[in-house]
């Protein structure tokens, strides 16, 4: 079966290779239609690891998929053939001690499509556990149902956040991720989401949106703005999208006494945090590893039109053209946000 495979750093290969393929009494088969180019993917591709995590051998990439069914095992009841779903590409030993609280995306045991030595999914055919596979509403597209993966990162820090409506919420970083916790922190009930990105070309999808405020941080002060918008108060709720490590010197600055801080992006090393200046404003402080028991939330929010994930769906390209898609998006085009490959 092909696959687009990462040999290696910087070499992509669309080649035939062994994937197993046997269905389980509990799994489904799934048709891939559609699979989201993430950036921890263009970050294997680039750099052939991602801590401690190393590209040793040859590894199929891809996490963010739509399908369609095309056989069940003898245990599913609630899935059939034919039935379009999305799926979960993280899967944690169900007897664990994080599963067993509710908190599998914390299983150290877990098995995360594309991260090393697990396969990924951008190959025609893959085999998943039908706990973690997910039917499409009919108003749902399989590219709407390919972003619900990094959605659902978002809708995790909304809810580590414990938002309340009418929250005055911080966003930085416009990219995916950053764009889909916006959406999120809207959908929990901000009042107004102040998004900052040093690329202004990220900002663009939101520029019409009332409850939006862009701020190219660039040719601004992040800082300045938040205190003018609050009243010199700060926001409600931080989230930190950015992974850029220059942010944590002035990330408290930003948040009101009482707020929260939740951080989301990864910076690439240890950052300074200063401890009195949070304790003096009791700002309490959050993190994110992935989403937990989010999935259905998303398309539940993408089917009602709360959520619109459209136009954060920049550019699609064939299988076959997979490797052009990596280059494409290893590029960093500042007008992409989210590149999609659709099987052929």
């Amino acid at each position: 079966m092909k696959a687009l495979v990462l040999e290696e750093a910087r070499r992509l290969s669309l080649r035939d290779i062994d994937l197993p393929l046997a269905v389980g009494p509990r799994d489904v088969k799934v048709r891939i239609h559609t699979v989201g180019v993430c950036g921890s993917d263009v970050h294997y591709f680039t750099h052939g690891r991602i801590g401690p995590f190393k590209v040793e051998q040859p590894l199929v990439l891809g996490h963010e998929a739509s399908g369609t069914i095309v056989d069940v095992g003898s245990e599913v009841g609630h899935l059939k053939v034919g039935d379009r779903v999305c799926m979960e590409p993280g899967v944690p030993q169900f007897d664990s001690r994080a599963a067993m609280r509710g908190l599998y995306n914390l299983d150290p045991a877990v098995r995360f499509w594309a991260t090393p030595p697990v396969h990924g999914c951008l190959t025609p055919y893959v085999v998943h556990p039908a706990a973690f596979t997910y039917r499409l509403p009919d108003n749902v597209s399989f590219a709407q149902g390919a972003i619900v993966e990094p959605l659902s990162i978002g809708l995790q820090a909304a809810t580590k956040a414990a938002m309340k409506p009418g929250d005055v919420a911080v966003v930085i970083g416009a990219g995916t991720i950053g764009a889909m916790t916006a959406l999120a922190a809207l959908a929990g009930g901000a009042s107004r989401v102040i998004l900052a990105d040093v690329v202004k070309e990220k900002l663009r999808h939101f520029a019409g949106n009332p409850a939006v405020t862009t701020v190219n941080a660039a040719e601004q002060s992040l800082v300045d703005v938040v205190r003018r918008v609050t009243e010199d108060w700060g926001a409600d709720v931080v989230f930190e999208a950015s992974g850029n490590a220059k942010v944590f010197e002035t990330l408290l600055d930003l948040v009101c006494p009482g707020g929260c801080a939740v951080l989301v992006g990864m910076p690439p090393g240890p950052v300074a945090l200063d401890v009195v200046a949070m304790q003096a404003k009791e700002i309490r402080l959050e993190s994110v590893f992935r989403y937990a028991n989010i999935f259905p939330r998303a398309l539940a929010l993408i089917s009602s039109g709360m959520i619109d994930v459209d136009p954060f769906i920049s550019r699609k390209f064939a299988f076959s053209e997979g490797i052009k898609a990596f280059e494409e998006a290893a590029a960093g085009r500042p007008e992409d946000v989210k590149i999609q490959i659709e099987m052929d």
